[in-house]
């Protein structure tokens, strides 16, 4: 059974529903030049990709998103209905330093974060913020090169000085970093580190990790020095990974995937230090150590003040597969690998797998033995709207259902599971494709992909399923 002080939630990113993304000084940030679309990856790795707003050519969702800053106390006062006892959120730097790099910040941004962190403790919701999630000033990735230029060190450490020392006494629960292992995959998101700028070289790479495990850092001494009892948390996305069959070759591969992707960053952040395979990863991805700007102080810093917990999205697992040439490559799956022909897909064909998740929470808590949160999980899906105006998404619960089944087996296990929030608890824009209609939320909010609709929220069968999940602890999941 999951403990009494369980944190069951919900979780968003301030680019993908605050919208208002011009309102108050807030400057742009990389998502806001992200068109919407299901080839918005492709296009903003294209060389010709410009980093700059053309709505004669795209559409953008995001500076619309759902209106939750206008709209923000209705959204919580639903939250609070559903009983949440935490709800993950972000705050967006560029609210609260427009162009990333000025001295003082903006105190319109830091009200409005104000408002909204008040909001959720009338109500006895705990605020877990994230504070940098996939929404970069963009003057610090297009001036600046992003996260490869030491400099964004010096401009994260004062934003999250600021964010810490305003809301530090009322904010128990932060991450640093959404998914920042991601950045195999999806460097721009991540690290600003956009296609003009070198940003997809794992040079690059690389070095922009190890200016964020430092940053990260840096976040978590400046909460002990505020508040000891703050917990700082790492957050990656993890992809349960399996060899496609009992070939040593394809066990030796999928070896090397778990320690690339599930293991690397949460080894530095978790550890505090480089982990023993680092060097054989270098040479693989071609990155010249000797180039690499690390220091002493760096290191000691690392080892000195790492994460509290590890915060990680489950959505997929994946499968290695070295020896044969003619299996059928998961096209869903945003991390890649081949398809498991054990597992169903969503509409996106993103690989569905509940038993994958205790897999994940063994192997992390297995690994590291620090407490476990679970920070995003969820199934993006088509809703239909019923004549009478309800919302029958079933698909969804049994989804959910069967992942939390998963956590309570993994519990069992033994492993320490601080909380559940599961992703987008109200519909907002996909981050993935920029889409509308890729809904996962417990609330239905009237918007389409053009950006029609009336913003209206309202409740899925889903949402009096979460109540009662919720209310019993997880014990009733019928």
């Amino acid at each position: 059974m999951f403990k009494k002080d369980f944190l069951w939630g919900g979780a968003t990113a301030a680019n993908q529903l605050e919208g208002a993304y011009h309102t108050d000084g807030k400057g742009l940030s990389v998502a806001d030049v992200m068109p919407g679309g299901k080839q918005r990856f492709q296009v903003i790795g294209s060389p010709e990709f410009a980093w700059e707003i053309d709505e004669e050519k795209y559409i953008y969702p995001n500076h619309r998103g759902i209106d939750h800053y206008e709209r923000f106390r209705e959204d919580i006062a639903l939250f609070a209905e559903m009983g949440f006892k935490c709800y993950r959120f972000s705050i967006a730097w560029s609210r609260i330093f427009p162009k990333g790099d000025e001295l003082q910040p903006n105190e319109a941004g830091l009200k409005f974060y104000d408002a909204l962190i008040d909001e959720c403790l009338s109500y006895g919701i705990e605020p877990v913020i994230t504070i940098s999630h996939y929404e970069m000033p963009l003057h610090l990735a297009t001036a600046y090169g992003g996260w490869k230029n030491r400099q964004l060190i010096e401009f994260y450490e004062r934003f999250a000085k600021t964010v810490l020392t305003r809301y530090g006494k009322k904010v128990n629960y932060w991450m640093t970093f959404n998914e920042i292992n991601s950045a195999f995959h999806f460097p721009a998101l991540s690290q600003g580190m956009v296609a003009s700028n070198g940003g997809a070289e794992m040079q690059n790479v690389f070095q922009a990790w190890h200016n964020q495990f430092v940053a990260s850092s840096l976040a978590v001494k400046i909460a002990r020095e505020i508040d000891p009892t703050i917990q700082v948390g790492c957050m990656i996305i993890y992809a349960t990974s399996y060899g496609i069959d009992s070939n040593p070759i394809n066990q030796a591969a999928n070896l090397v995937q778990n320690q690339e992707f599930n293991f690397f960053c949460t080894d530095v952040q978790v550890r505090g230090a480089y982990p023993a395979y680092t060097k054989r990863m270098h040479k693989k991805y071609g990155v010249d150590e000797a180039k690499l700007v690390i220091t002493e102080e760096d290191l000691t810093l690392l080892k000195n003040y790492p994460v509290d917990y590890i915060g990680f999205s489950y959505y997929m697992s994946m499968v290695v597969d070295e020896t044969s040439e003619e299996t059928e490559g998961a096209s869903g799956n945003l991390l890649g690998g081949v398809k498991n022909p054990f597992l169903k897909a969503s509409e996106w064909g993103w690989q569905i797998d509940p038993e994958g998740l205790r897999i994940a929470m063994n192997e992390l808590y297995g690994r590291y033995q620090v407490p476990l949160f679970i920070v995003e999980n969820g199934l993006g899906a088509i809703d239909e709207v019923q004549p009478d105006g309800s919302i029958e998404d079933g698909y969804r619960i049994d989804y959910l259902r069967a992942h939390i089944e998963a956590m309570k087996e993994a519990v069992e296990d033994g492993v320490d599971l601080m909380g559940y929030t599961p992703w987008g608890c109200i519909d907002l824009v996909s981050a993935s494709t920029g889409e509308m209609s890729k809904r996962y939320g417990f609330i239905y909010v009237d918007l389409d992909d053009q950006g029609n609709g009336t913003l209206d929220r309202s409740k899925k069968a889903s949402f009096d399923w979460y109540k009662k999940v919720i209310a019993s602890n997880g014990a009733d999941l019928a």
